[in-house]
């Protein structure tokens, strides 16, 4: 088959680095004298023929500008689906509607397992580009747009310390990543924080934070970052023994988005740790006892994390990912998906590449997050 001309589009949150795909797509295909298109809002436009022209002439150095001229949503096509097969088939028949003959989707697991269950049932000329600032498909080492969400939240940690000094406060501040933690911990260890809390390890309210708290203070700590992801979450232990403000029933009544994935920034942890931590006047008066008021303030960062434009490194590798992606279309090899291996760029079935990791319990980094919290105030113990 004769490949004219693609279509690409990005789906799920924006991010750093979205663009610099899509000129890496449109640099190689140009030089192939292969049509682009670009197509709207994710699958949502794709089902709706919300189609633009991509004219590279018109988009110099777009790699350079952050979040997605294609712009994106959360459409889920399956949503309410009694057969993923016959929606695939539809999804194909959408293709020859619009007159594309290979689709280079840009998205993470939700995303991706749409194009991935279109090669799957109805052998569709798609090619997947990985992307979610959580860093956490299985299918690639790191995402473009997380090493820039990781600085960003680490800047914000490293200022939010000069009015935690100034004030003598303890902050807690919520960070991305739904139910993975590697932008709190990578951004975490990186802003040196005081304690780091991550989905992959249920924290115990009065052993992981109230006792360090504890600790710090009457070592000579003065003021206190808490680095939380906006998916961790208590142990059930200490979910029933510490807990005043929320149950287990809060937790699991939790709204979902279209591919039932529980919203878990509506659960605001780090206001339900500032709210708790304030009705401890045990800890209050440890903390009065070394001539410090105890104050506590919650910051969510949120959407500023997949705000500005893309760093260094994920300007490259965007860049890289697209040029990859069109090659994969030239080469015919649909059903795969590019990934980084190392500093190499590799090719991986869109089936394995859209599983889901997480931070696992022989990382070295769990092991600096608990050298950090542990040796600091140890060190300087009167």
């Amino acid at each position: 088959m004769t490949i004219k001309k693609i279509g690409i589009l990005t789906g799920g949150g924006d991010c750093p680095g979205l663009n610099s795909v899509i000129y890496g797509i449109m640099l190689k295909a140009y030089d192939a004298d292969i049509e682009c298109v670009g197509i709207l809002k994710g699958w949502k436009g794709f089902m709706e023929n919300l189609t633009i022209p991509l004219n590279i002439a018109e988009h110099d150095d777009l790699h350079t500008i952050g979040g997605t001229i294609l712009y994106t949503s959360r459409t889920n096509p399956f949503k309410g689906a009694i057969s993923k097969e016959h929606v695939a088939h539809i999804l194909v028949d959408k293709l020859e509607e619009l007159e594309i003959d290979a689709l280079i989707a840009i998205g993470g697991d939700d995303t991706l397992s749409v194009a991935d269950a279109m090669h799957k049932y109805a052998r569709a000329n798609v090619i997947g580009c990985p992307k979610t600032i959580d860093n956490d498909l299985a299918g690639t080492h790191y995402t473009f747009g997380f090493w820039s969400a990781v600085q960003l939240a680490s800047n914000a940690m490293d200022n939010l310390t000069t009015t935690a000094r100034s004030h003598q406060r303890v902050f807690v501040v919520e960070i991305m990543g739904r139910d993975a933690g590697f932008l709190t911990m990578y951004s975490g260890l990186s802003a040196g924080a005081d304690i780091i809390l991550i989905p992959e390890t249920p924290f115990d309210f009065e052993k992981d934070i109230v006792e360090v708290l504890r600790n710090r203070v009457n070592a000579g700590y003065k003021y206190h970052i808490i680095a939380t992801s906006e998916g961790a979450y208590p142990r059930n232990e200490s979910l029933l023994r510490d807990f005043k403000t929320i149950s287990k029933d809060t937790i699991d009544k939790l709204p979902k988005d279209t591919y039932g994935n529980p919203l878990l920034a509506k659960l605001n942890i780090s206001k339900i740790i500032v709210d708790e931590l304030t009705l401890r006047k045990d800890l209050k008066s440890e903390f009065q006892k070394n001539g410090i008021d105890f104050e506590c303030r919650s910051v969510v960062l949120g959407h500023t994390m997949r705000a500005g434009t893309p760093n260094s490194f994920d300007r490259i590798l965007g860049l890289r990912f697209g040029l990859a992606a069109m090659k994969l279309v030239l080469e015919g090899k649909f059903g795969n998906m590019v990934s980084l291996q190392g500093n190499k760029i590799k090719t991986m079935p869109l089936s394995e590449g859209v599983k889901k990791k997480y931070i696992t319990a022989e990382n070295d980094k769990m092991e600096l997050r608990d050298l950090l919290v542990k040796i600091r105030y140890l060190s300087k113990q009167k």
